[in-house]
């Protein structure tokens, strides 16, 4: 069979469990192969905060406004990696949808990313919008503060829900192939199911070229 290289942006505002679809994703059989052992295909992601050297610092979503070169040469730099490792897999936990929703609610500016997306979409880059309804994010937080090592992030859930109405936009503007996957329930894996299902009818798994 031809080689699987899905390419995956995996957006939504916090508390849509994004990560834990990115590895449920990484290891599923019909996305990246059955696999007998573990290894390192890569899940990145622009919520690192790379930029400070401290913990939950800025990165390429929060960055300050003299900080906005640096953004977009780290762009420039992930978009040329994948153009240039474009036979493999990669499976992105929030990236350019993330950087416009957070720059134009704490900043007021807007970054226009036609032109990241007119590199990512020849490419086979595929975005996946992870929400919920308002009223699940209530069972979310307290699933989520099992684990969380920042907790007060998940104080005001309002602005997870004014997020996510303001992510319904840019996703609806966005070039990129989408799904739109309600994750509601918390069912990270019958919403990885219906992904590769997708993935499968559209011919999402395979590279343009194979």
């Amino acid at each position: 069979m031809p080689k699987l290289t899905p390419k995956l942006i995996l957006e939504g505002t916090r508390l849509t469990f994004k990560t834990e679809l990115a590895f449920a994703l990484n290891e599923h059989p019909r996305i990246v192969g059955p696999r007998k052992y573990r290894y390192h295909s890569p899940v990145i992601s622009a919520e690192w905060c790379a930029f400070t050297d401290w913990p939950w610092g800025r990165g390429l979503i929060n960055f300050e406004p003299q900080e906005e070169e640096l953004a977009l040469e780290t762009y420039r730099t992930w978009v040329r990696l994948f153009e240039l490792q474009r036979y493999y897999s990669w499976i992105v936990d929030r990236f350019h949808i993330s950087t416009q929703a957070y720059q134009e609610r704490v900043h007021g500016r807007h970054y226009d990313f036609r032109w990241l997306e007119d590199r990512l979409r020849p490419i086979g880059f595929r975005l996946i919008y992870c929400m919920r309804t308002p009223e699940s994010f209530e069972r979310a937080r307290r699933r989520r503060l099992e684990v969380s090592g920042n907790p007060a992030q998940y104080v005001d859930l309002e602005v997870f829900v004014e997020e996510q109405h303001q992510m319904d936009a840019l996703v609806a503007a966005s070039t990129l192939p989408t799904l739109r996957v309600d994750i509601s329930d918390n069912d990270v894996a019958a919403a990885a199911d219906r992904i590769a299902d997708w993935l499968e009818q559209t011919g999402g798994l395979h590279s343009p070229w194979h």
